[in-house]
């Protein structure tokens, strides 16, 4: 009974954890789409960028907090700016990301996310810096 409860949450989590990586790469599409109105490009590119930086935001070494972004921010961002995607261009591009997923079975990566996320650690830096010194 317990083994069958167990295999059904890791089933779900799996699931909801391939639905949000498929989404990251429709939203690498779809900031590509002419009919991607601004605002969702916008989101979307830092979204992407985010996502497929080597680098956190808040490192995964810091117990508990390391994990948030992971786990509770990032996927909040992504759903955020699939939102705000016409539903035609969801659409297709949604179709993209399964045809990429199928034949590659990886994301790209983004050098411009690598810098995203040191603009920030500057700017954090910077901003306490200048209030506790």
């Amino acid at each position: 009974m317990l083994k069958r409860q167990l295999n059904k949450l890791v089933q779900a989590v799996t699931g909801w954890a391939r639905h949000v990586k498929r989404d990251g790469l429709t939203l690498w599409f779809a900031v590509k789409h002419s009919r991607t109105p601004w605002y969702a490009k916008a989101l979307g590119v830092l979204v992407v960028a985010y996502a497929w930086s080597p680098i956190d935001l808040i490192p995964d070494f810091i117990p508990v907090l390391g994990y948030l972004d992971d786990l509770i921010l990032l996927p909040l961002l992504i759903k955020l700016a699939v939102c705000l995607l016409p539903a035609d261009v969801l659409q297709a591009s949604r179709a993209q990301a399964d045809q990429w997923m199928a034949s590659k079975g990886q994301k790209p990566s983004s050098p411009i996310g690598i810098w995203l996320v040191l603009v920030v650690w500057l700017g954090l830096t910077a901003l306490a810096y200048a209030m506790f010194f």
